[in-house]
């Protein structure tokens, strides 16, 4: 049995400083992706698509390991977030976010695998957010990111900090602001939660 530690190999990506700001190039990786929109805290879609990664990725994750004898843990979930219409993020207006929820799936495992995978799970626990899960590759590239330990909605300052950062050090925000929770909100104090802030950035022309 092979055993993968994905986050050693990824620590650069999943495991920045919480008391600095790092630039870092992200590969291209594969995804399971899940697009929504609205306040998370609100929304039973939200929460559907919570579960739907979960069960597909746990589904794949034993499928390589009896199938192919590679086991590995079972990635963080991610998200992208927007708002349309406005310039920036409207961080006020829950309701009007936009976001792709998404898990990190290695490199060994298949589309076709992915497939069985939502065939399986959509037979042992059938939902209409299973049905809008896709397998796509996302290329992120050049990056600021920070590990932020507290509550997600006290996120703000940091964010700003960072797009000072971004902005001192002569670059621009392109892309979409990026998360990555490290914790389980449900069963950790929010005080101690962890969460990697990330936001895509380029050089001006």
């Amino acid at each position: 049995m092979t055993k993968l530690d994905l986050r050693k190999e990824l620590k650069h990506l999943y495991a920045p400083k919480s008391k600095q700001f790092s630039i870092v190039d992200v590969p291209p990786m594969n995804f399971l992706m899940l697009d929504g929109r609205g306040d998370p805290n609100r929304s039973d879609e939200f929460q559907a698509a919570m579960m739907a990664l979960y069960g597909m990725s746990f589904t794949i994750k034993f499928a390589s390991k009896l199938q192919l004898g590679v086991d590995y843990g079972v990635m963080a979930v991610e998200g992208l977030w927007w708002t349309e219409g406005t310039p920036g993020f409207n961080w006020q207006d829950k309701s009007s976010w936009y976001w792709t929820l998404m898990m990190m799936q290695p490199d060994h495992i298949t589309a076709s695998m992915v497939e069985q995978a939502w065939k399986d799970a959509t037979r042992k626990r059938p939902s209409p957010a299973l049905d809008r899960v896709r397998f796509e590759r996302f290329a992120e590239g050049l990056s600021v990111q920070i590990m932020y330990v507290g509550p997600y909605a006290d996120e703000g300052p940091t964010i700003a900090r960072m797009h000072d950062f971004i902005a001192e050090n002569g670059y621009q925000p392109t892309g979409k602001h990026h998360e990555i929770y490290l914790g389980d909100a449900r069963r950790t104090a929010p005080e101690k939660l962890k969460t990697v802030l990330r936001q895509p950035i380029r050089r001006p022309k």
